[in-house]
């Protein structure tokens, strides 16, 4: 049921000519945030804490963390991370329950949604810790 709920919403607002947030209103947003993201069938698809001065670390699973930085193209939000310096560029929207993002390099191959807003930074401990 979630599933049809969350599908019904991204074809509602897609209907209602939706605009992206530009940079600066995704900076007011994101900043000092970690938010969980999801796509339809994976809730946890990764985390990412969004830090001043358009900076993030992104973690596709626990303790593992990769610092990058943001910045918008027109109408996307991009991220350049140090371990692939090619932008990943997303248009990105409000919605009722947090925001949603399409990935915009190859379009129509991912759309992720916000599934948790989450009060406490990332915990990185490095590859040499976890195991």
């Amino acid at each position: 049921m979630m599933r049809l709920a969350t599908i019904l919403s991204v074809l509602a607002t897609q209907a209602l000519g939706e605009t992206p947030m530009s940079g600066a209103e995704f900076d007011a947003y994101s900043t000092g945030r970690t938010l969980t993201f999801g796509t339809i069938g994976n809730p946890d698809y990764g985390v990412e804490q969004y830090l001043p001065d358009r900076k993030v670390i992104w973690s596709p699973g626990p303790g593992r963390c990769v610092e990058g930085s943001w910045f918008d193209r027109g109408d996307n939000i991009c991220f350049v991370y140090e371990t692939d310096p090619e932008p990943k560029c997303w248009q990105v929207y409000r919605t009722e329950t947090g925001i949603r993002a399409v990935f915009t390099n190859q379009p129509g191959t991912t759309v992720l949604f916000e599934s948790k807003d989450n009060t406490k930074p990332l915990v990185c401990p490095g590859p040499d810790l976890l195991g």
